[in-house]
């Protein structure tokens, strides 16, 4: 569980666009948590659990440190494969743990990151570490069956891979609101994207931002945050105190171009 001195300084401002998923997780889980009595008065239950899916590198963990950030809440984060032990029972008696803990400290919020890990659909398992993640994946299902809408408590799960979760995770009443991180950002959210990093780093009079973000290429907001990274780091290797346009040509050759350099790590050709 992070302290309050121990959460992210990611702000929302940090997060470059997505300003539609913004919106959905500050009404899914802050607005609750802050202003509970909104939702008595009107006469419905605010979303118990929240899942947020898309491909790698599209901001979904960002976005989660934003909301620990901007909130008071206690926030506990875990990823689904810390959950699968080496002992019978052991996962299952986790997963009771950390809701204990939130229930305890509450208001609070639980991250629970790759949940794909424990949450795939069910089979006729034929080992026994088969069989102890689908323990795993009940005893979560029942725990966010068990807490009350009063107890403050809500949770976030992130996955790559929101097609192979179980139907039972998914239904209204444990993860009622979904959000879709796209991979493919259109210009205007390329232009914020870039724009708030670029913030942040010493940029030469003549950089053109605007010529990277009306190209075609497919870019999602970890290739961006990599492209002003590789940038930076072109002009560290030159012994410069800021970034030109040609160091940002490079870097985004060498990250979208598909260049020797960016293709290095392709092994199995």
């Amino acid at each position: 569980m992070l302290g309050a001195d121990e959460k992210p300084d990611v702000t929302y401002a940090d997060v470059g666009g997505l300003d539609m998923q913004k919106q959905e997780i500050r009404e899914a889980v802050e607005l609750p948590l802050t202003h509970f009595d909104l939702y008595k008065q009107i006469g419905i239950d605010p979303p118990r659990g929240v899942l947020l899916y898309g491909p790698p590198g599209t901001g979904k963990t960002m976005l989660v440190k934003a909301v620990a950030n901007s909130t008071t809440a206690s926030f506990i984060r875990v990823v689904g494969s810390e959950f699968v032990q080496k002992y019978l029972g052991e996962g299952p008696r986790m997963v009771r743990d950390v809701f204990r803990m939130a229930r305890e400290n509450s208001p609070s919020i639980i991250f629970i990151d790759e949940i794909d890990a424990i949450a795939t659909k069910r089979f006729d398992a034929q080992t026994g570490a088969d069989r102890e993640v689908q323990r795993i994946l009940l005893e979560l299902l029942n725990q966010m069956d068990g807490f009350d809408q009063t107890s403050n408590v809500k949770v976030i799960m992130a996955t790559n891979r929101a097609d192979t979760l179980d139907p039972a995770l998914l239904r209204p009443g444990r993860l009622d609101r979904k959000i879709e991180f796209p991979n493919l950002r259109d210009r205007r959210e390329r232009r914020l994207i870039f724009t708030t990093i670029a913030s942040k780093m010493s940029l030469s009079p003549e950089v053109d931002l605007d010529s990277l973000i009306v190209r075609n290429d497919p870019l999602s907001g970890a290739i961006i945050a990599a492209i002003m990274q590789e940038a930076g780091l072109r002009a560290v290797r030159k012994n410069r105190y800021n970034i030109i346009q040609a160091d940002l040509e490079d870097a985004y050759s060498s990250q979208v171009k598909g260049t020797q350099e960016a293709n290095k790590f392709d092994f199995y050709k």
